[in-house]
C-alpha cells in the first residue's frame, strides 16, 4: 500500500463551522491532515481580540474530527507562528485558502521543498458559505480599503498640493489583520462608540464624531480623516484634501454599474501585519513635486474608475503608489517588492494597504487572481 502524503494546514479555526469542515475534508483528499492552531496569544496579535473558543477547547474540536490525524498548538507568533510544527511534521504538502496564502509562506515552502497548494473556498454541496466572521455577526461595522492618494490626508503632506485620497468601504466579510493598513484601529474606536452598527443620520457629522474620538486634544500624529471617512461614507469616495486635517470636498459614487465593476477587479493578498516597532515617517523625501504627482495620479485614478478603464486604473494606481514611495521610502522593504514581483505579470497596477510595511498588496486585474482575496463593498444607505 502506498504511503500517504502529509497535508499540513494552519489556522486559527475559531469557532469551527462547516467552512472549516469543508476545507478540512478537501485536504484529507490529498493525503494524512495535520492542523497547526493558532494559539491564543496569535489570535489576539493578529485580530486585535481574544478567540471565542480557548485554543485547548479548538484543539480538542479539531482532533475529533475524523479527517484529522493529528491537531498541536502553535508554539510561534504572528502569521508564521507554526514553523516549529511546520519542521516536526515534515510534510509533503502545505494546503491554504486564500484568505491565508502570502508569499512568505510560498517561499518558506519553496525553500524546504514542500509543495503549496491554495485552496479556493467553496461550501459542500447546498451548504451556505460560512466564514467566523459572518457567524459572530458581533460587528457589521466595515473596514475602509484606500485606492490611491494615500498620505494627502495628512496636513502635512496636501499643504505642498491639493489632492484626492480614494476610499471603498468594505464590509467584514472576513477579518483583516491588525496592523494591515485597513483602518482597523480606527473601526475598534467605532465599535467602542456604536457596538455593533454605524449610526444613521448625517454622514459627516458622524465621521467627524469618530475622527475626534480617535483623535482627542494632544494627539501628536493624527490618525488621518480618510478612516474615519472610509468607515462611515457607504461605497465608493473622493476626498478632496487642501492642507487641512479634513477634506474641503467629499464626492461618493455609489452607482452599482461602477461598484460591481470595483469588486471584480480589485483582488488583496495578504503579506502579514507590519511589525510594532515599525515607523514609516522615519524617513521622509516630501517636496511639492512629489507631492503633485501623488495628486495628479490620484485625481486620474478616479476618472479612470468612473469611466470604468481597467487598464488605466491599474497605470494610476501604480502611479499612486509610487509617489507614496517617493515621500515615504519606508513603506517598502523586501518582502514587498519579492511580492510585487510574483505577482506584477498578474495584475494591472499595484499599491500595498495603508502605510505600509506590511498588509496586503493590492492589485488590480482584469483576469481572476485565484489565490487572492476579492472585498464587498458596503452598499448600505442610511
Amino acid at each position: 500500500m502506498a504511503k500517504l502524503k502529509k497535508v499540513f494546514v494552519s489556522g486559527c479555526f475559531d469557532m469551527l463551522h462547516s467552512g472549516h469542515v469543508c476545507f478540512l475534508s478537501e485536504a484529507a483528499k490529498l493525503g494524512e491532515v495535520h492542523v497547526a492552531l493558532g494559539s491564543d496569544r496569535t489570535v489576539r496579535e493578529l485580530k486585535g481580540r481574544l478567540p471565542v473558543n480557548s485554543q485547548e477547547e479548538r484543539r480538542y474540536m479539531l482532533q475529533a474530527l475524523k479527517c484529522v490525524k493529528s491537531c498541536r498548538v502553535n508554539l510561534g507568533s504572528g502569521i508564521l507562528d507554526f514553523l516549529a510544527e511546520l519542521r516536526d511534521v515534515d510534510p509533503d504538502i502545505f494546503l491554504v485558502n486564500e484568505e491565508g496564502n502570502t508569499p512568505a509562506k510560498e517561499k518558506l515552502c519553496r525553500d524546504l521543498g514542500i509543495e503549496y497548494r491554495v485552496l479556493k473556498r467553496i461550501p459542500h454541496g447546498n451548504l451556505p458559505a460560512r466564514s467566523t466572521t459572518s457567524l459572530r455577526r458581533e460587528c457589521r461595522i466595515p473596514y475602509r480599503l484606500d485606492l490611491a492618494g494615500g498620505w494627502l490626508d495628512q496636513a502635512f503632506v496636501s499643504r505642498h498640493a491639493a489632492g484626492p485620497v480614494l476610499t471603498v468601504s468594505v464590509e467584514p466579510t472576513l477579518e483583516f489583520n491588525e496592523r494591515s493598513g485597513m483602518a482597523s484601529s480606527t473601526r475598534r474606536r467605532a465599535v467602542e462608540l456604536w457596538q455593533t452598527d454605524l449610526p444613521g443620520g448625517d454622514r459627516e457629522k458622524t465621521a467627524r464624531l469618530l475622527f475626534s474620538y480617535e483623535n482627542p486634544p494632544g494627539t501628536k500624529q493624527f490618525s488621518g480623516s480618510q478612516d474615519s471617512i472610509g468607515i462611515v461614507y457607504p461605497g465608493l469616495n473622493r476626498l478632496d484634501y487642501q492642507g487641512e486635517y479634513w477634506p474641503a470636498a467629499i464626492t461618493s459614487e455609489l452607482k452599482e454599474d461602477v461598484l460591481c465593476w470595483l469588486e471584480k477587479h480589485i483582488y488583496l493578498v495578504t503579506l502579514g501585519p507590519r511589525k510594532a516597532n515599525f515607523n514609516v515617517r522615519k524617513v521622509t523625501r516630501i517636496t511639492p513635486g512629489r507631492v503633485r504627482a501623488l495628486a495628479v495620479a490620484a485625481d486620474a485614478g478616479w476618472k479612470a474608475i468612473l469611466s470604468k478603464d481597467a487598464r488605466e486604473f491599474g497605470r494610476q494606481m501604480r502611479a499612486s503608489f509610487e509617489a507614496q514611495v517617493s515621500l515615504f521610502p519606508n513603506m517598502i522593504d523586501r518582502q514587498v517588492r519579492s511580492a510585487i514581483r510574483k505577482y506584477s505579470g498578474k495584475s494591472l497596477g499595484w499599491k500595498l494597504s495603508g502605510a505600509g510595511g506590511g498588509g496586503y498588496l493590492v492589485m488590480i486585474s482584469e483576469q481572476a487572481i485565484p489565490e487572492a482575496i476579492q472585498i464587498k463593498i458596503r452598499r448600505e444607505l442610511f
